[in-house]
């Protein structure tokens, strides 16, 4: 049985939100709000839409050939036929009979209608219309699947843009220490207890933080112009996003649950089981290709060579008939539609299964990553406190003349350290349970 794929649940879940969901483009947004903008707008999505929409042209394409074929006709002609003169035997007529045969152009005026209905076609229009409905069917399911890329994707660059913006505020507060220890130590060289030497050092330190600083924006910029490209806004749409990085715990580390759940919710699965069934029907479509089919034909007008006698009865016309059509030898074209089904539907069933095999990895990998990121955000905000009494301990030492510019440059630049570890920590964490959500097929989001 069909599960419900996940990129109908992810536009489902971003439209729960409510009036929450709908939010003044111009306020922060939160990673479900941007998923929602995202799928709304993306050219991929329309384009996979439109796919489908193609698709659902093809099937009442292929159901015409199920049904009557009507067409009205009507003309008029000009001619002069002299096939009479031309009769064999003509010769023995007597002179004055041949002498009178003389052909004169004459009007030919008609309307008719003609009917044609397809009785028997060794299932091939049946076969025909349930393979454009799979195929739709599978179109579908492409939407689902970008969907479900755009929505990881948007997750990246909402964690990057998150990530630049707290770098730069720790690159911010780090810059604000080194000035603060700058003041100090001229104060102290004012009073004579600190080198010139000591100021020098200060101030170059403070002088080196600025590019970082700048870097830092820059960063912020460019991570906000990715996350518009997939919001389809301007790159420098001043964007404002609302969200904090992902700590919980994965709450299900076994790797056959995972894939079992991945098996019925990804997107790339469901089109490809869908491809097999493709092709098994295009398998049936070859093997009804030249076989004999029966047609029923009716035609009824009107000829006449007056345009009065177009509504005169006596002049109609009318024929029907069954066409019974076999082909006796087909160039063993019906062989190459065989041998073709038959390489496609072997392919598709190894595209399946490299694929499941692709996603078994995708998930052994997502909780190597995950486990790595969780170990290295501990062990990181246990460095951080450590390095946050280092530098405050340092400083306390500087005032006392205890320790020295380098030593509080030392402690500034570990403590820089440990908090952008902490924040890559962090975001790789975020990025490692989206990513292994998006695996698994559910949203990105929590």
């Amino acid at each position: 049985m069909q599960m419900p794929s996940c990129g109908r649940v992810i536009v489902l879940c971003a439209l729960a939100t409510g009036a929450a969901a709908q939010v003044s483009q111009e306020g922060p947004l939160t990673l479900e709000e941007a998923v929602r903008l995202t799928v709304e707008r993306h050219p991929d999505v329309g384009k996979a839409q439109a796919a489908a929409d193609a698709l659902k042209g093809k099937i009442r394409e292929v159901r015409a050939q199920a049904l009557p074929e009507v067409t009205v006709t009507s003309g008029v002609m000009r001619w002069r036929d002299p096939s009479l003169l031309n009769a064999s035997g003509l010769d023995k007529f007597p002179a004055e009979l041949r002498e009178a045969l003389v052909p004169t152009p004459v009007n030919l005026f008609n309307y008719g209608v003609s009917v044609k209905q397809p009785l028997f076609t060794q299932g091939k229009v049946g076969t025909a219309l349930r393979l454009a409905s799979v195929e739709a069917e599978g179109s579908l399911a492409e939407i689902d699947r970008v969907q479900q890329d755009l929505a990881l994707a948007v997750a990246r660059a909402f964690y990057g843009l998150l990530w630049a913006e707290r770098y730069q505020e720790t690159v911010a507060e780090t810059q604000r220490q080194k000035q603060k220890h700058a003041e100090m130590a001229r104060e102290r060289f004012r009073n004579g207890v600190a080198t010139e030497v000591d100021v020098l050092r200060s101030e170059v330190a403070v002088a080196n933080g600025a590019p970082d600083l700048l870097r830092a924006q820059n960063a912020i910029r460019q991570a906000r112009a990715l996350l518009n490209f997939y919001l389809v806004r301007p790159a420098d749409y001043p964007t404002r996003i609302v969200g904090e990085f992902q700590e919980k715990a994965w709450e299900d580390p076994n790797l056959e649950d995972l894939m079992r759940e991945a098996a019925r919710r990804r997107p790339e699965l469901l089109r490809l089981r869908i491809a097999e069934r493709s092709a098994a029907t295009q398998m049936d479509l070859a093997k009804a290709e030249s076989r004999m089919r029966v047609d029923f034909t009716a035609d009824f007008g009107v000829m006449s060579r007056l345009p009065e006698n177009l509504v005169d009865s006596r002049f109609l016309r009318w024929t029907t008939g069954l066409n019974f059509t076999l082909p006796v030898f087909d160039g063993f074209r019906r062989s190459g539609l065989v041998w073709q089904a038959t390489a496609n539907q072997r392919a598709a069933r190894l595209e399946r299964e490299k694929s499941e095999q692709q996603i078994r990895l995708n998930l052994e990998q997502g909780l190597d990553e995950l486990a790595a990121a969780r170990e290295t955000v501990t062990a990181t905000r246990a460095n951080l406190g450590q390095a946050e009494k280092v530098l405050a301990m340092t400083q306390d030492n500087y005032k006392y003349g205890a320790a020295t510019t380098l030593d509080v440059a030392d402690a500034q630049t570990a403590l820089t350290v440990a908090r952008t570890n902490l924040l890559r920590g962090l975001y790789d964490y975020s990025v490692a349970r989206a990513s292994l959500r998006w695996a698994v097929g559910r949203t990105p989001w929590e």
